[in-house]
């Protein structure tokens, strides 16, 4: 057994010799050519260019990276059955070409690698499986890094559609007017413009793997599917009346399922309810902000901010409080928990509450509407400006309805001297949920002279969204 692993050893060893002179003898050959091109183009400088010989491996435009050495053990048979061991040296070397974007995609062995990668990823999501793996294997025989290659390309192609698909879109709404718009407004036209613009990022290009024949199919093959059999059109109808939470449930079904919630009426209805003033200032409109997003509703909806009007946000905060004990040698410490509560409403109006830990959530959240008196109860104005939300005017109701009553019938409330303002930072986690309130500023402003005096934050924690099903979003 020691005798065959080092015979082995000193074959590999001398393959390795032989490959290092043979790649010695190259690097001095293009060394030499190299001064020999030098030392002409100095010689004679009006002289134009030459080009390089056909021959040559190396071309400007080509990058070469070099790579260990790897070899591969190969058991073979010889004429008399028996086994030998052999050992093959894989290139050394890969090439990447540079392309005008300044980006490089693979060359040579590795692009042959990621095409057949790429053909095992389609026919494992066809749950054709044995072809999938007799491909994988392939793919890796050829490279073993392939993977890391195939999403790096993929991560390269995904780049050059954002960088052209506006470009593409403009083509597209100019071919539409040459064609069928001539006598049309041209708001109209930009509509159908939007129609037809092509949705960017993972999700696009995976619809775009899709067939183009999509039905639902059946669980059981034994059972038929009614509904295949109600039209694309009234199907559309009737998502356009669900929430996103139970889309994206649909979405999840089946491809078919997939591809008819990624129609565009269905989110430019959803972005032309949520976004208005005060989601939005009143210098802006729903057409800029679209277009921000490469005309794409589904990503404008996802991924710009807006508020949530669908349930509350609320802040669970804690301080610890010392106590008093007759023992001079015992600490008391209370924690005490508190809550705050934010809740706006689409005509910019926002209600907040201020309660301890004697009134819980569940008992808070049915109560928490604009005709409620309590202590700690406040209500003002809000208005979105990108991410940042910002409160003002934020008055104290209990105050104000329970003024100190005095002898005189016709006595008249006394105004408010201060009121309430507070800056909060709009997140999402994960994206498109918009469930997080990061609390920045909270002040409090002096009604006549306009004196704003910021209150501490040592206590404050983020507010966090939670969903109230009997309340109506936009």
């Amino acid at each position: 057994m020691s005798t065959s692993n080092q015979v082995d050893t000193e074959e590999e060893t001398t393959e390795l010799i032989k490959f290092r002179e043979e790649w010695r003898q190259e690097v001095r050959q293009r060394q030499r050519e190299e001064q020999q091109t030098q030392q002409a183009s100095t010689a004679d400088p009006d002289q134009k260019k030459v080009a390089p010989p056909v021959n040559r491996t190396r071309s400007p435009l080509t990058n070469r990276t070099t790579s260990p050495i790897r070899s591969a053990r190969t058991t073979v048979l010889d004429g008399d059955g028996k086994q030998h061991s052999t050992w093959s040296i894989a290139s050394v070397s890969q090439q990447s070409v540079h392309t005008s974007h300044g980006q490089s995609q693979p060359s040579g062995h590795v692009a042959r690698a990621v095409e057949i990668y790429r053909s095992a990823v389609q026919h494992e999501q066809e749950s054709n499986l044995d072809e999938a793996l007799r491909l994988y294997r392939q793919a890796f025989r050829l490279n073993p890094d392939v993977d890391r290659a195939y999403f790096k390309e993929e991560e390269r192609l995904r780049q050059l559609t954002r960088s052209n698909v506006g470009v593409g879109h403009r083509n597209t709404a100019s071919a539409g007017r040459v064609e069928g718009a001539e006598g049309r407004e041209s708001h109209v036209t930009r509509v159908e413009g939007r129609d037809k613009a092509q949705n960017i990022g993972f999700l696009s290009g995976l619809l775009a793997s899709f067939p183009e024949i999509l039905t639902f199919e059946p669980e059981d093959e034994r059972e038929g599917v009614p509904i295949n059999m109600i039209p694309a059109e009234l199907l559309l109808y009737i998502l356009r009346s669900l929430d996103t939470t139970t889309l994206e449930r649909f979405a999840a079904v089946s491809r078919k399922a997939r591809v008819l919630t990624h129609d565009s009426s269905i989110w430019r209805d959803l972005v032309s309810r949520a976004y208005k003033p005060p989601q939005i200032s009143e210098t802006d409109s729903v057409e800029m902000i679209v277009d921000r997003y490469n005309v794409n509703y589904r990503q404008t909806y996802i991924e710009h901010p807006r508020l949530r009007l669908d349930g509350v946000y609320i802040a669970v905060c804690h301080y610890v409080r010392r106590g008093l004990c007759e023992n001079a040698w015992v600490n008391i410490s209370h924690l005490i928990t508190y809550h705050r509560y934010l809740r706006f409403f689409p005509d910019g109006q926002v209600l907040s509450l201020l309660a301890n830990e004697e009134y819980q959530p569940s008992l808070v959240i049915p109560m928490l509407k604009p005709s409620l008196r309590m202590k700690g109860f406040y209500i003002g104005d809000w208005r979105l400006e990108g991410s940042t939300v910002l409160i003002s005017n934020l008055v104290e109701m209990y105050s104000s309805t329970h003024a100190p009553s005095t002898h005189h019938h016709n006595h008249v409330p006394q105004p408010m001297r201060y009121h309430f303002q507070m800056t909060l930072s709009l997140r999402s986690k994960p994206l498109g949920r918009w469930n997080k309130l990061d609390l920045i500023s909270y002040e409090s402003v002096h009604v006549e002279d306009g004196e704003v005096v910021p209150l501490p934050l040592k206590h404050e924690r983020p507010f966090w969204f939670s969903k109230v099903r009997s309340w109506q979003g936009y």
